[in-house]
């Protein structure tokens, strides 16, 4: 390790104390802050970075239907399919102001409106089709379990209720209306006009839900589309003027654990298609010197300090009192179609990645590794940055039992975001750490 001692260490002391307080780190007392105190910047220290992949992700009850699929140049084939349970507010037609029983409601159409909530990934100005399939099997997790994850599926009826072919656009108002099958609509129209329907137990056993399935030779994008969405039955009344009322029904994801998203990546022929179960690790100098990190499909991003603890043999006394690391995302893995979001989220982990929670600020709230992304001709200062003083300074005191760090994104089962994130090794975007230690 190369040592650099600076010479206006009183200033110097006071520089990094602040940086700490406002960080939450530590706050140091004047006990460190003599003369004859040394502050020793590190920053050749060894990290690690390895790419792992989760079991499995919760991705019910996350109030976003993700609906597509695309080849990713770098990660192979990604795609997201939605289940969810439809029910009716309640079970009589016209809201239950008229009687149900007389002959002139008429049944007019039924149809999926799905609403857009301005989440997509991927390339937007492609034709994207996806097909509408009635459920077989109810929305129900398996037993002793009360959620459902991106690798959860349900038996659906193969033949599709209703097709579409659109082009997406997200962050615009429009909803995208798919019209649905007249036989199905008239059969439920037909249950609920005679009251054969009359509580939600047989509704659901008549209409257990439906998947909305993207089609994967045609689609380039993946599209969030809000829980918020119906299935919609238009019929009308005839008046005795001989003019018809227009009406309609909604039925709508009335508990958003009834839904959820599969969400599935086929790494094929990809740097990453030999990851390893989820408690092991792919290191980085087998995938291009760069990490990796994908919502949705479970691959994150671990570190390692292997050396930490050789630090406290410095001096008889030291302490860390802030560390910053710099991690850049590699040059050309990302663009408009794949961006940069503007934080990672961190999280603790043992040996084998079972995660013992979020690398915090002494208030409790998550401390992220934060975005910088001004400009500069080259890209050069691109990176994510994290105050992680604290976290090495307890890793330094032990005497076994590391702990890792694994960066994922935010809202991590909510999307397919993706980035590649360069280590030490890596020839454009390395990663920087520097450790400010005092010797006293």
């Amino acid at each position: 390790m190369k040592y650099v001692l600076f010479l206006s260490l009183g200033l110097f002391a006071f520089t990094s104390c602040e940086t700490d307080i406002q960080n939450g780190e530590f706050v140091v007392g004047n006990e460190y802050l003599g003369l004859n105190n040394k502050v020793i910047l590190i920053d050749t220290l060894t990290v690690d970075v390895a790419t792992i992949n989760f079991d499995s992700l919760i991705t019910s009850d996350r109030s976003r239907i993700l609906i597509g699929n695309y080849d990713d140049p770098i990660y192979g084939k990604v795609k997201s399919e939605s289940y969810f349970q439809l029910t009716p507010k309640n079970f009589e037609l016209d809201n239950g102001n008229s009687n149900t029983e007389v002959p002139n409601y008429v049944f007019d159409s039924i149809a999926m409106i799905l609403r857009y909530d301005r989440y997509y990934y991927g390339d937007t100005t492609k034709l994207q089709t996806i097909n509408i399939h009635k459920l077989i099997q109810k929305v129900k997790p398996n037993v002793d379990d009360e959620n459902f994850y991106n690798s959860s599926v349900l038996n659906y009826d193969l033949e599709s209720i209703g097709t579409l072919s659109y082009y997406p656009k997200p962050n615009e108002k429009d909803s995208v209306n798919i019209r649905l099958d007249n036989n199905f609509g008239m059969a439920l129209f037909q249950k609920l006009k005679t009251n054969a329907i009359t509580n939600n137990d047989e509704f659901i056993d008549f209409f257990k839900g439906i998947v909305i399935k993207p089609n994967t030779t045609t689609s380039a994008n993946v599209i969030g589309f809000k829980t918020s969405s119906v299935v919609r039955l238009y019929y009308s009344e005839a008046s005795t003027s001989g003019e018809e009322e227009s009406l309609y029904k909604d039925f709508e994801v009335a508990d958003n654990t009834k839904q959820f998203n599969n969400i599935s990546l086929d790494r094929t022929g990809t740097i990453l298609q030999n990851l390893p179960a989820s408690n092991d690790k792919l290191p980085s100098n087998l995938t291009n010197n760069s990490g990796y990190i994908q919502s949705g499909s479970g691959i994150a991003c671990r570190i390692d300090f292997p050396h930490i603890q050789q630090l406290k043999y410095i001096s008889e006394k030291g302490i860390i009192v802030d560390a910053e690391l710099i991690i850049k995302p590699v040059k050309n893995s990302y663009s408009t179609r794949y961006p940069l979001k503007d934080s990672l989220k961190v999280f603790v982990c043992d040996n084998l990645n079972r995660i013992s929670g979020s690398l915090t600020y002494q208030d409790g709230t998550d401390r992220l590794a934060l975005l910088n992304n001004s400009s500069d001709e080259f890209n050069e200062d691109i990176g994510y940055k994290i105050n992680i003083g604290s976290f090495l300074y307890h890793e330094m005191l032990k005497s076994s039992k590391k702990s890792s760090l694994i960066f994922t994104y935010p809202n991590v089962s909510k999307g397919v975001d993706r980035i590649v994130l360069g280590n030490q090794k890596n020839t454009e975007n390395k990663l920087k750490l520097k450790i400010y230690y005092i010797s006293y």
